[in-house]
């Protein structure tokens, strides 16, 4: 396997889980029609329980660690250098054709 697999692999993973943790949150086993329609993404997000916290801070860490990021960037760095590799990826595309 190599290094990207294994980032591939450790984002999925992330990603399953954070997926896992919401869908359990949105319908527990045993909850009634009315508790279910107060579980919505939308309450969990504006909740924002520390599980959900450290489920995203997992992923965002396998998706840094993809791309070789440090872990402690700020949000203007990081869509700094999301735009960045989007302008390029779009460059080429162009110069494709």
């Amino acid at each position: 396997m190599g290094l990207l697999d294994g980032r591939v692999r450790a984002i999925a993973e992330a990603a399953r889980e954070l997926v896992r943790l919401r869908d359990a949150w949105l319908n527990p086993a045993g909850a009634d029609e009315s508790e279910l329609k107060g579980r919505t993404l939308t309450n969990l997000y504006n909740q924002r329980p520390e599980w959900l916290r450290q489920a995203h801070a997992r992923l965002d860490a396998a998706v840094f660690a993809a791309y070789g990021w440090p872990g402690d960037l700020g949000k203007e760095e990081i869509l700094g250098r999301l735009l960045a590799l989007n302008l390029a990826r779009a460059g080429k595309a162009y110069l494709r054709g």
